[in-house]
């Protein structure tokens, strides 16, 4: 690390030690679980109190005894939490003034704001820190953020410049757009590169194509997020780039939940911060060593907005190794974090999260799906409330886009059909053009 590098690392732990610690000392447990395992009565006791919290403040669970088993209470879902949201709200926090609300993008079709209380936020900031320093980032440091940047989430001058940060907007992904990611990484010496798994598997196409020479670039760390990147493209940016690049498992209402292996594809969980169950795939029965099953997470730490046996609709095959009363968890296969890649009229690939992106806050949506019928045509299945819906702001939002000459039709739906994994797909390519493309995931 540069020396203004270090002074931003040290600089955060000088001004959280004036706090009283609070984000070191989740850091340093954290970091200890990673090195020992997580103490198995401690997860026990969080459980315990998490459980008889959530009976006591919050309408959702109070008919519930305090001391029942986790595993008797019901999974839970997104629209579990949509359609009571209000009853899931904790009287304690409801309305303290240092909660967090965070919102989805509806990766599934299903939007969601989630409200996070003051500690829960310190321990994501700390969980954030560790996972991120265990991929070879370390706050401080140059980064380049990768994604569409809607105004919800654009940051002004002052963060980019504390945070150390530019903003790249994927909105495009067209050669010129490519050529200036590429030299913006190169001539501004960025360090990270955190980014949709799809964005940063379109610039390693770039660059192979191009004959890039990447060795006067400072990358020491690549974190693909969001969407599941196939190994032959991570691989091939580890090779360009010569750095280790290392997924983080996360979503906006938990947080960064995990972090991929360096030598497979299997991820480890944060097991310090969240308590994991896998179940069947037809039923809340436990499954199997070995066998696929549903992810269902219960977070130790969000007090606020009580998240216990939540299926969040990805699936995984973990193995539990326990030792002196400590265990980890490694999910060694996880599935449900791919999408599809779309293409405007000119034929370039554009990201699937200009449709998430721009769909998540509009009034009246419930689920949608959006499929590219042919190279200039597309369909838009919505449901929801129609009354609501203003379609005009939808394609408007989306079809700069796309080209001025696509042909975006809406429908109107009852239901958006769900997958064998449970998730609603929420792209869709059908064009026989593309379906053969690099990087297309169907």
């Amino acid at each position: 690390m540069i020396l203004d590098e270090k002074l931003r690392w040290f600089g955060f732990w000088l001004l959280d030690s004036l706090k009283g610690k609070q984000i070191r000392t989740y850091y340093d447990q954290i970091q200890r679980a990673w090195q020992e395992g997580t103490s198995i009565r401690e997860t026990e006791e969080r459980i315990r109190a998490l459980i008889a919290h959530a009976v006591k403040t919050t309408e959702f669970y109070k008919d519930y005894p305090e001391d029942i088993e986790l595993t008797d209470l019901p999974v839970v879902n997104k629209d579990t939490f949509r359609q009571n949201y209000e009853k899931f709200l904790s009287t304690t926090y409801k309305d303290a003034p240092d909660n967090r609300v965070m919102c989805t993008s509806g990766s599934t079709g299903t939007p969601l704001r989630m409200i996070q209380n003051r500690d829960k936020i310190r321990h994501n900031t700390a969980g954030g820190i560790f996972l991120g320093a265990a991929a070879g980032y370390y706050i401080g440091m140059k980064e380049a953020f990768i994604r569409v940047w809607v105004n919800n989430v654009k940051k002004s001058k002052f963060q980019l410049f504390q945070e150390n940060l530019i903003m790249m907007d994927s909105s495009r992904m067209d050669e010129q757009a490519l050529e200036r990611m590429f030299r913006v990484i190169e001539k501004k010496k960025v360090k990270c590169l955190v980014g949709y798994s799809s964005a940063l598997g379109e610039l390693s196409n770039y660059i192979q194509k191009t004959g890039k020479d990447c060795s006067r670039c400072k990358v020491k760390a690549i974190i693909p997020i969001s969407e599941t990147m196939p190994e032959p493209v991570r691989r091939t940016l580890e090779k360009q780039f010569d750095c280790p690049v290392r997924a983080w498992y996360s979503n906006e209402e938990n947080g960064i939940m995990g972090l991929q292996n360096e030598d497979n594809e299997g991820y480890r969980i944060d097991t310090e911060t969240y308590y994991y169950e896998i179940l069947k795939m037809d039923s809340d029965e436990p499954a199997e060593p070995g066998e696929l099953g549903r992810i269902v997470i219960t977070d130790l730490f969000n007090y606020a907005f009580p998240i216990l046996r939540y299926d969040n609709g990805d699936t995984a095959v973990a193995t539990r190794k326990e030792k002196n009363g400590r265990y980890r968890l490694y999910l060694d296969e996880l599935y449900g974090r791919r999408s599809d890649l779309i293409y405007d009229c000119e034929g370039k690939a554009v990201t699937p999260y200009i449709i998430t992106n721009n769909l998540w806050d509009i009034e009246g949506v419930k689920q949608y799906r959006f499929i590219q019928e042919d190279v200039k045509d597309y369909t838009i299945w919505l449901n929801g409330d129609p009354q609501k819906m203003n379609q005009e702001e939808i394609l408007g939002r989306i079809r700069p886009y796309l080209g001025e000459e696509a042909r975006i039709r809406v429908e109107l739906v009852d239901e958006i059909p769900v997958l064998a994994s449970g998730k609603r797909k929420y792209i869709e390519n059908r064009c026989e053009k593309y379906k053969n493309q690099t990087g297309f995931c169907g």
